[in-house]
């Protein structure tokens, strides 16, 4: 633990949440609040993009939109490292949760101001402050818990539960505010959202004792100076390249998109290098790196199509299911609460299969049973584009069955993603390694992004086919691979 606080101590009055320490409460609420906000915005988010200006929408192309949404994605987990190091060196968790709750508000409400650039300086914030939120407040909750805590992992458990049931809830309300009424009065739920969860975060902090009060590992004096000298360099020279962009006539989305994709691979690149050649780590180290390195491009290619939900399914189930109900057309955006609330009724289920099956299936193996279901679903996904050609509108069913074969993939590869990331990580850089497991799907979202530009110029089935196929393939391939990458995890399961 980071604070000198009583183990699992209750609060004043024995008063518990589900028999847990009362701040898990707190912060359970925070990241509720949190997901709706994103998810929220998320899910109306490229149906706004492409909506015709006449309707009040942008009137962007399908393609750049599908990018700006994958490169938004990618920029809300990269933020996730630095975000994580504000807190260790310079704020604290608790300080980084407050402020990051502050700016997402912030930029959910400045995308609710109907004007064309609001929806972009608002993005931009949202991603600033889910860096310093999202990596911090699953740290707090690691810090109400002693490391071996037998209700650690429930704890966790209950909070997990926070984020689905938020994502599950924020598109029924969204989706219908900003389908049916107005884009911005959707992202204005987004962002009232968000202030219930910093207001009742402020409200709880009596609940939290110690934990995140402080920096794990501050800079003091000279150094935390010399940190922020160089901050404010790195910002300045961010916004120089911008200025010299629109000087030239080049700032433009599709510029900022491709430039971002390419930091976002870049930085991963130069993550993995630096650890693999520092000299200080272990050969045994060293091997289950390049080991967690075949783990980190399966999850890549996963989350490259998983996330497409959003974007390319989500414009699909705009104009091409028939969503009428007893004379109700409901709005595209409900079918992205599938995802969550399946997630709410697979996890315990696949908790108890893996729990069942122990070591007799590997990690690897896991993670091909997840590539293998996620390219089965653009497969059938393929179909269901397949009965679509010639204007006719599908069943939303197919979409719910497609989400279903996703989410059975997710709880394969996702939950044992993170297990396999603390047990593979050498011991210099254990606090950095779950940054790094994020930058998985920051690289699988932003490259997922230009490979969804596709969508647009190929015809339907056959982009869903071919990325269908290569994800099967590419599970067949992990399957192959895995007593290698067994070796190479060196005795690790």
């Amino acid at each position: 633990m980071t604070s000198d606080a009583p183990v699992d101590a209750r609060p004043p009055g024995g008063k518990t949440f589900f028999g847990h320490p009362r701040a898990l409460s707190t912060l359970f609420l925070t990241e509720m609040w949190e997901r709706f906000s994103f998810y929220g915005m998320r899910a109306i988010l490229v149906l706004y993009l492409t909506a015709a200006v006449a309707d009040d929408g942008l009137g962007i192309r399908e393609s750049t939109a599908n990018a700006v949404y994958g490169t938004y994605n990618a920029m809300v987990y990269l933020m996730a490292l630095p975000g994580g190091w504000v807190a260790d060196r310079l704020l604290g968790a608790r300080r980084s949760v407050l402020w990051g709750g502050v700016v997402i508000a912030a930029g959910h409400y400045v995308m609710a101001i109907p004007v064309r650039w609001s929806v972009f300086a608002g993005m931009t914030l949202i991603v600033l402050g889910t860096g310093l939120l999202k990596p911090n407040i699953s740290t707090m909750v690691g810090d109400l818990y002693d490391r071996d805590s037998p209700r650690r992992d429930a704890g966790f458990s209950i909070f997990y539960m926070g984020i689905n049931l938020g994502a599950f809830i924020a598109p029924l309300i969204t989706g219908f505010l900003g389908e049916k009424i107005n884009w911005h009065l959707g992202f204005g739920a987004a962002a009232i959202g968000m202030t219930f969860g910093v207001l009742q975060y402020v409200l709880g902090r009596r609940n939290l004792g110690e934990a995140g009060a402080r920096p794990a590992d501050p800079l003091l004096g000279a150094d935390r100076r010399r940190a922020l000298t160089r901050i404010a360099v790195v910002t300045l020279a961010v916004l120089v390249v911008l200025a010299v962009l629109a000087l030239f006539g080049l700032f433009t989305v599709n510029t900022v998109v491709n430039l971002l994709t390419i930091v976002t691979v870049l930085v991963t690149i130069a993550y993995f290098a630096r650890i693999l050649t520092d000299r200080e780590i272990s050969g045994t180290e060293r091997s289950r790196m390049k080991a967690y390195l075949w783990l980190f491009v399966f999850a890549a290619a996963f989350w490259l199509i998983y996330d497409q939900a959003g974007s390319v399914l989500n414009i699909f189930a705009a104009d091409k299911t028939d969503r009428d109900v007893l004379g109700f057309t409901f709005p595209a955006s409900w079918l992205q609460s599938v995802n969550p609330i399946l997630i709410i009724i697979g996890a315990p289920l696949a908790a108890w299969l893996w729990l069942r099956l122990g070591h007799r299936v590997s990690t690897p193996m896991k993670f091909a049973v997840g590539l293998v279901l996620n390219g089965l679903s653009f497969v059938l996904m393929a179909a269901a584009a397949q009965a679509a050609v010639g204007g006719d509108l599908v069943s939303p069913w197919w979409l719910v069955a497609v989400y279903a074969i996703q989410v059975a993939g997710e709880l394969a590869l996702s939950p044992v993603g993170l297990s396999a990331t603390t047990k593979l990580a050498p011991m210099k850089y254990a606090s950095q390694m779950m940054g790094l497991w994020f930058l998985a799907t920051a690289v699988g979202d932003a490259i997922g992004g230009q490979v969804a530009r596709l969508a647009e110029t190929w015809p339907e089935p056959t982009y869903f086919l071919t990325f269908g196929l290569a994800s099967v393939a590419l599970g067949l391939g992990a399957v192959m691979f895995a007593r290698h990458i067994r070796q190479l995890m060196a005795g690790i399961h």
